[in-house]
């Protein structure tokens, strides 16, 4: 590995004395994802492996790319789990290009997001030195939590070589119920639940049906069913719809356009805008379905209403990207954003123009 570690250090070395930019890319999964592709391929799957795990200690440390698979496979084979439910999007995702897109999947508002899990990182600078993170090594500098940083970062920062993640155990049961609601019901039940000890672990509405996973002990999953009631789904139905939602395969998603990705509070109402919605995370995560492309008098719409009920906006798939991937940031905020980079990547070749 060391001599693959090196190829990495001499490529970034000459594109930065050149000032050329470089593509970090793995299995290429997520090559949709934010703004525009540009420069040359650095291909890090051949960087791969689980260097450490040790499931008593709830940690697991792999190189950047190793197989997601691999590393869910021997976590399932210790009734473990990333909890954050990471989404694949392709058979070829790497937990780097997890860890760079920073995406989680249905457990989410239960569990926490995917930097909560992130424990350390090592990092390859625009410099081609070698940089750990995270409470192994030293101290994060600036104050910044840097291997926190580097999840949701998409690349723009540096090479992630390796990264460690805290695991959790597999709950000893899951049940999955559905509820017929309206929109605007099914939101002020989401936010009545999300107030009382209920073991909620999921949820969607979709076209008027709400459907929760629960999990926990077996008592705690007993007890919620008794008290909200609901269809039981089927086991295997169950996890067919879990996994289609997690990866994008629910109906909802198919067919050309844009989909928007809409971050609220929980508690806000229903966002009337034209389009199709699905309601995930307890109401936090709402994704718009337009059957179009979006302009950018449309953009602007859509990002200054979800403003007003204290959100912001993606543009997720799909689309016109000349109207900005992603919500743009607060003058100062984007003067932080800029400093941080550069200071990782002073000749800015990583994933250059990916983010903004």
């Amino acid at each position: 590995m060391q001599a693959i570690e090196e190829q990495f250090r001499l490529a970034i070395v000459a594109a930065s004395a050149a000032g050329t930019p470089l593509r970090l890319r793995g299995g290429g999964s997520k090559d949709w994802h934010g703004q525009q592709l540009e420069g040359d391929v650095l291909d890090t799957r051949a960087y791969a492996g689980i260097i450490d795990y040790e499931p008593t200690e709830l940690v697991i440390t792999a190189r950047c790319g190793t197989p997601l698979a691999e590393i869910e496979a021997a976590l399932a084979e210790r009734q473990q789990m990333l909890a954050f439910e990471p989404p694949h999007f392709g058979q070829g995702a790497t937990i780097g290009g997890v860890v760079a897109s920073g995406l989680s999947g249905p457990r989410r508002a239960a569990a926490g997001a995917l930097r909560d899990f992130v424990l350390g990182a090592v990092l390859m600078d625009g410099r081609g030195e070698r940089l750990a993170f995270g409470g192994q090594v030293m101290k994060n500098v600036a104050g910044y939590d840097v291997s926190r940083l580097l999840a949701g970062s998409l690349g723009t920062l540096g090479l992630i070589l390796e990264v460690s993640l805290k695991v959790l155990p597999l709950p000893p049961r899951e049940v999955t119920v559905a509820f017929e609601r309206a929109e605007i019901a099914a939101l002020r039940l989401l936010n009545e639940w999300a107030g009382k000890p209920l073991p909620i672990s999921a949820s969607c509405w979709h076209d008027g049906i709400l459907t929760l996973r629960l999990s926990g002990a077996e008592a705690a999953v007993a007890a919620a069913l008794r008290s909200l009631g609901g269809e039981v789904v089927e086991p295997a139905q169950a996890a067919l719809f879990w996994t289609a939602v997690r990866e994008q395969r629910h109906a909802f998603f198919s067919g050309d356009g844009s989909l928007w990705r809409l971050s609220l509070p929980p508690h806000a109402s229903a966002v009337i805008l034209k389009g199709r919605q699905l309601i995930e995370w307890g109401g936090a995560q709402r994704w718009l379905k337009l059957d179009g492309e979006t302009d950018a008098a449309g953009a602007q719409r859509i990002r200054q209403t979800v403003a007003a009920s204290g959100g912001h906006a993606t543009l997720f798939r799909g689309g016109d990207k000349s109207v900005g991937v992603f919500h743009p940031l607060a003058p100062a905020v984007a003067q932080i954003h800029q400093r941080l980079r550069l200071s990782f990547d002073p000749a800015s070749i990583f994933n250059r123009h990916r983010m903004y």
